[in-house]
């Protein structure tokens, strides 16, 4: 299939909306290798090898678009507002170029509008405009030559612009970025390296007129610091304050899409045929160029972003007092020699801490009428394996109401302990494990025992990119409360924002009674709070009396309650 007709099937399917569909099976946000682990040229070989060429040798039958640019594509078709945070030059304009065509050389029934660009130089905007032609020109929509005008911001001399008419009656406009620009326009607009503008709130305030009568904003940037508004927009959408569409890929992501064929393929007389090799010494080239900065401009973390995650009076201040003499943190120290004693023994002993311990803790502390989840961070010989309940209020405030610790436990006990604890929280909704070597083993026995609600995590910086911010923005709108603790405060204190994400380091501390910790409860909470944000599936209901009236009077698939998560011969929930 030639190009353009390629391109033109690819614009028809996106503009009938097939585009959405295929989006809501696909992650937009690209996996990520973890940036401390950044692989090394071999590794970069090794890993290219393995997965083969990302698109066809032959430009004649390869696609338009790579990855990252058709997720941007698809973004926009799902969600009026889309953020793109990414690497420099991989070509995300290029893309979004491609969707601005569709859209303007569309009828007005068939979604089409005009499109508005704004970089930050009138450079951005002529290199927007002739990707936009070249895009016209091969999908073969009838459009005008590219034209100079002088745009109409508001001011009394107007903006020189550049400009595509279409045959729909829509237009392409490119110009440098005034918000003013934006006043009494609508359509498609697209904010191009967002994080470089004078004044991005202002301009981002009044594109969202756009929205209004149903036009789309598209917001692409590689980072400027930490501090940046975009940044802050980006940590937005993380923590949910914002619904929009975000789309992250950074130098690796944009190369196992293909980026350094793409190359080869332009610029064949400099790279000639396209090899793992080849791509592992431009990228290695690429990073040293870069230096300090590469983190910042190739792979999407925001300058000087190291320190402290959360502060000791934040922290403090979402801590509960128990009352006096108890306690809301039941922990549980076992001899190392304990594993080797007889099994009924070791059951009764944890049957009875369980008992003494655990339950009244539960009965005293647990609200019956609210939703509940579950995390644990697992550990065995070395830290704290560490099981979080916790509850949504009313006012949908995030409830720990203790906390169990566990060191030198075995794994069969843990379980003991935690399918204890999961029978008697009501409303259960489900629960976050880690299943990061050791707690592979407790993250599979709670799917198994409790359903696919109860999910296996493995840690990773891109969870807790994900997973961090909303926990933080909890802290800081008062959205949680935590039994009172020093050693949990000093956990929490831990989490560091390592290039820009914020995670645990390889570091340990030492608690008052001698224990070694490695942020364990900073885990556990991260965990639980993730199970409360999850998306859980919704059944339909069938009452008892109908399930008697299908299936016979004497028999019904339901139990009592206290039997729902009881053991089965098959092991399943």
């Amino acid at each position: 299939m030639a190009d353009a007709d390629i391109l033109k099937a690819a614009g028809k399917a996106i503009r009938k909306g097939v585009a959405a569909a295929v989006g809501a099976a696909m992650a937009i946000t690209a996996a990520t290798a973890d940036v401390a682990d950044r692989p090394s040229r071999d590794q970069w070989i090794a890993i290219r090898t393995e997965q083969g060429r990302a698109t066809a040798a032959d430009w004649r039958e390869t696609a338009p678009l790579l990855g990252y640019q058709r997720a941007i594509a698809i973004a926009c078709e799902q969600y009026d507002v889309v953020v793109v945070e990414k690497s420099r030059r991989t070509g995300a304009t290029w893309g979004a170029a491609a969707d601005a065509v569709l859209r303007s050389a569309s009828a007005s029934g068939d979604g089409g509008m005009d499109t508005l660009y704004m970089g930050t130089s009138h450079d951005m905007a002529k290199e927007f405009i002739d990707a936009a032609a070249n895009w016209a020109r091969l999908f073969e929509h009838v459009c005008s030559e590219i034209g100079e005008t002088i745009f109409d911001d508001g001011s009394e001399a107007g903006v020189k612009a550049l400009k595509i008419d279409f045959a729909s009656g829509f237009s392409i406009v490119a110009l440098s970025s005034k918000p003013r620009s934006l006043r009494g326009r609508q359509g498609f607009a697209i904010l191009d390296e967002a994080a470089f503008v004078d004044n991005l709130d202002e301009l981002i305030k009044a594109a969202m007129a756009f929205l209004i009568w149903g036009g789309k904003v598209l917001i692409i940037s590689t980072h400027n610091g930490t501090d940046n508004p975009f940044n802050q927009l980006i940590t937005d959408i993380r923590t949910g304050k914002r619904r929009y569409g975000l789309v992250r890929f950074d130098l690796d992501d944009a190369l196992r899409d293909g980026l350094f064929e793409r190359i080869c393929l332009v610029n064949a007389h400099k790279h000639g045929e396209w090899t793992a090799e080849k791509e592992a010494d431009w990228r290695e080239d690429l990073i040293g160029k870069y230096g300090d900065g590469a983190d910042e401009e190739l792979y999407c973390i925001p300058s000087e972003g190291s320190g402290a995650w959360l502060t000791t009076p934040l922290i403090e201040a979402r801590m509960v007092q128990p009352p006096p003499g108890t306690s809301r943190v039941l922990r549980l120290s076992l001899p190392a020699e304990f594993v080797f004693r007889p099994e009924a023994f070791r059951d009764a002993e944890i049957q009875a801490w369980i008992e003494d311990v655990l339950l009244p803790v539960m009965d005293e502390t647990i609200d019956p009428e609210l939703m509940s989840a579950f995390g644990h961070d697992v550990a065995r010989h070395r830290d704290a394996s560490v099981m979080v309940p916790i509850q949504i209020g009313r006012s949908l405030r995030r409830i720990v109401p203790f906390v169990v610790e566990l060191h030198r436990v075995p794994f069969v006990h843990q379980e003991q302990i935690r399918n204890a604890m999961l029978r008697r929280l009501p409303r259960l909704l489900g629960g976050c494990t880690d299943a990061t070597g050791l707690g592979a083993q407790m993250a599979e026995s709670a799917m198994l025992k409790f359903g696919r609600s109860f999910v296996e995590v493995k840690l990773s910086t891109e969870w807790y990119r994900t997973e961090m911010p909303p926990l933080k923005d909890a802290f800081e709108q008062d959205n949680i409360s935590l039994p009172a603790d020093a050693d949990h405060v000093g956990d929490l204190r831990l989490v560091k924002v390592i290039r820009g994400v914020a995670q645990i380091p390889s570091l340990r501390t030492t608690s008052a009674t001698g224990e070694k910790r490695h942020g364990d409860f900073a885990v556990g909470l991260a965990l639980a709070y993730s199970a409360t944000r999850m998306t859980f599936e919704a059944y339909g209901y069938e009452s008892a009396g109908t399930a008697r009236a299908a299936h016979g009077a004497g028999h019904s698939p339901f139990q009592a309650s206290d039997e729902l998560i009881s053991d089965r011969s098959d092991g399943l929930w």
